[in-house]
């Protein structure tokens, strides 16, 4: 019998970003990404792959990324330098995701749990500025600890402003019209921050519903269906099995279309050790600072085919979807979607490497390049 391999510590793949100026580049380049990500949607739209409701609701779960952002770069300001108190550091994905780990956006929500209790006792922007300047100039001396202590109310002065993304965002229901005189259409939207790679995962479903009642005024069926859609959120789950569960556990909820939507990863020569051709695409390319990154971005879609009746009990019937997988080479089976689209979004200079290396694998991914001021182009 063969001794069992030793398992691999994922905590491994972790770092943490101890330097100052490592950090505030991180969150700079984080900045920089998510405002290009809300035009590729826009581009999306354009092209017929996403409705205007979907780029409406993931442009939101977009800038509730970078609200988040923004509220860890005020936390982690100040690292590296003396604060009179160790706070730790940003620790980061290294290898899978390029994004912070999920443990940063639980205590996070911690965080928020009790910002407001923690500004009461703290004292005002202007009264923190008024010392610096009486330290500065008085006592002759950097105001760190003062700029550490600012730094913290402003964080949770951000997340008391909310609409930030957590690890877990529940449904919500927006009605997108009749079907008939006893049938509505709703667009389900969540999202979640998987614990297991460290990417944001946004769902999008269009269901029907066929209830006495609207599905976000029915006080039974609304909580069970997001409870129910929460414990299904798994990257691990099949787009295909997600949606039969939702189908087979409500009879009068008839999911038509389901998508999912993985935000990452994140490649950074200068930050990131993930292997294959972006990584060599980027040490060649040697962006300048802020042109060094490419963004995965992938799409499943799963679509009702056809509905068909069943039988339930002795004398009843349940509609029931037949859902579509991707035909080609059996792949359907395997994805559990209908079809699956990869893209990736990156600068100028490393789209110019990446066209010329041409690697395998790339000629069907959707490349979204950003040019000079900001625009994002489609190639």
């Amino acid at each position: 019998m063969e001794p069992a391999a030793p398992m691999t510590d994922p905590k491994s793949d972790h770092v943490g970003l101890t330097d100052t100026f490592a950090s505030r580049r991180y969150f700079r380049k984080f900045e920089t990404i998510t405002a290009h990500l809300t035009r590729v949607a826009a581009a999306m739209q354009a092209e017929g792959a996403v409705t205007r409701e979907e780029v409406r609701v993931i442009t939101r779960y977009l800038m509730a990324m970078s609200f988040t952002f923004r509220a860890l770069s005020m936390k982690y300001l100040l690292v590296g330098r003396d604060t009179g108190r160790f706070f730790g550091s940003l620790a980061m994905d290294k290898r899978d995701s390029g994004f912070p780990v999920a443990a940063e956006l639980l205590t996070m929500a911690n965080d928020a749990q009790q910002a407001a209790g923690h500004l009461a006792n703290m004292p005002s922007v202007e009264q923190y500025k008024n010392e610096m300047v009486q330290t500065i100039i008085g006592d002759r001396q950097i105001p760190t600890r003062l700029q550490f202590a600012l730094s913290q109310r402003l964080y949770y002065e951000e997340l008391l402003r909310g609409q930030l993304f957590w690890v877990q965002n529940d449904p919500e229901c927006e009605w997108l019209g009749n079907v008939g005189d006893n049938r509505r259409r709703f667009l389900l939207h969540w999202a979640v921050y998987d614990s297991q790679v460290n990417l944001p995962v946004i769902y999008l479903m269009e269901v029907e519903d066929s209830g006495r009642s609207a599905l976000p005024k029915d006080e039974r069926r609304w909580p069970q269906a997001q409870a129910h859609l929460m414990a299904q959120s798994l990257a691990g789950l099949k787009l295909v099995t997600i949606a039969k569960g939702f189908d087979e556990d409500f009879d009068d909820l008839h999911p038509k279309r389901l998508r999912r939507i993985h935000v990452g990863p994140m490649y950074s020569h200068q930050f990131t050790e993930q292997s294959g051709p972006l990584r060599e695409v980027l040490a060649e390319a040697r962006a300048p600072e802020g042109q060094d990154w490419a963004l995965a971005w992938t799409t499943e879609e799963l679509e009702s085919e056809r509905a068909v009746e069943e039988r339930s009990g002795w004398f009843g019937t349940v509609e029931r979807e037949v859902f579509a997988l991707d035909p080609f080479a059996g792949r359907g089976a395997e994805t559990g979607a209908t079809r699956t689209q990869r893209s990736i979004i990156l600068p100028q200079r490393p789209f110019q490497v990446l066209a010329e290396q041409n690697p395998p694998g790339f000629a069907e991914v959707r490349k979204f390049v950003v040019g000079a001021g900001g625009q994002v182009l489609r190639y």
